[in-house]
C-alpha cells in the first residue's frame, strides 16, 4: 500500500495538508505530520533542531512512502530521499524553500512575517539554514515540483533550479498560485498528485 507521508512547512501545522489528503483516494495510507515548536505547535524537548526534526520525520517513514512537503518542509523531503532511498519512493514538492540557497533566486526575507504571526516559536527555525545543493543530483526518485507564480516567499526561480538538479523530476508552475495554494487550491492540485503517484 502506498503510504502518503505530508510534512507542513515553518508553520508546523498538519492541518495544511488536511484539504489534499483529503481529495486523494482512500486507500492511500495517510501519515500528517506536525512540527513540534514551530508555528503554534506545543513544544517538546529535543525537537529543536533540523537534525532533530528529520529525525522525528524518518521515524513515521513506511515502506513505499510518498513524502508531500511544503516549504521549509522541502528540507525534510530531500533529507529523507537522500538517507533512506529504498524506503521514499517519490516526492511532491510544493513551494519548497528549503534545501538550497533560495534567496539568490528573488526569494523575499520570510523571518519578520513569521515571527510576528508566531512569536511563541522556537528561535531555531528562524536561524537556521540547510544547502544541500551538492547532494540534490544524486536523488534518484521521481519528483513533483508543484510551484505558484506568484509566491514571493519561494520565486518559481527556486522551482526551476530544482527541476534542474533533480535528475528525475516534472516542474508544474500554478498560475497566480501564493505560496499556500498547495491549501488554498487543494481541488486544483489533486489530480496531478495523484496522476503522479499512481504513474
Amino acid at each position: 500500500m502506498t503510504h502518503l507521508l505530508f510534512l507542513p512547512g515553518a508553520g508546523g501545522a498538519a492541518e495544511f495538508w488536511h484539504p489534499l489528503g483529503a481529495l486523494l483516494p482512500g486507500q492511500y495510507d495517510k501519515t500528517y505530520l506536525n512540527w513540534p515548536g514551530l508555528g503554534h505547535q506545543a513544544h517538546k524537548p529535543g525537537l529543536d533542531s533540523l537534525d532533530a526534526l528529520t529525525a522525528h520525520a524518518a521515524a513515521h517513514l513506511k515502506s513505499d512512502t510518498v513524502v508531500v512537503a511544503q516549504s521549509m518542509g522541502g528540507i525534510f523531503a530531500l533529507r529523507l530521499a537522500l538517507l533512506y532511498p529504498q524506503t521514499v519512493i517519490r516526492l511532491v514538492l510544493t513551494a519548497a524553500s528549503g534545501g538550497i540557497d533560495v534567496m539568490r533566486f528573488g526569494a523575499g526575507d520570510w523571518r519578520p512575517a513569521y515571527r510576528a504571526e508566531y512569536p511563541n516559536a522556537a528561535p531555531w527555525i528562524t536561524q537556521a539554514r540547510a544547502d544541500h545543493t551538492a547532494e540534490i543530483a544524486s536523488i534518484a526518485q521521481p519528483a513533483l515540483l508543484l510551484w505558484g507564480d506568484a509566491d514571493t516567499i519561494s520565486p518559481v526561480a527556486v522551482g526551476r533550479h530544482l527541476h534542474g538538479l533533480l535528475k528525475n523530476s516534472r516542474l508544474q508552475v500554478v498560475a497566480d498560485g501564493t505560496h499556500g495554494f498547495a491549501q488554498e487550491r487543494a481541488g486544483e492540485i489533486a489530480p496531478l498528485v495523484r496522476e503522479f503517484i499512481e504513474k
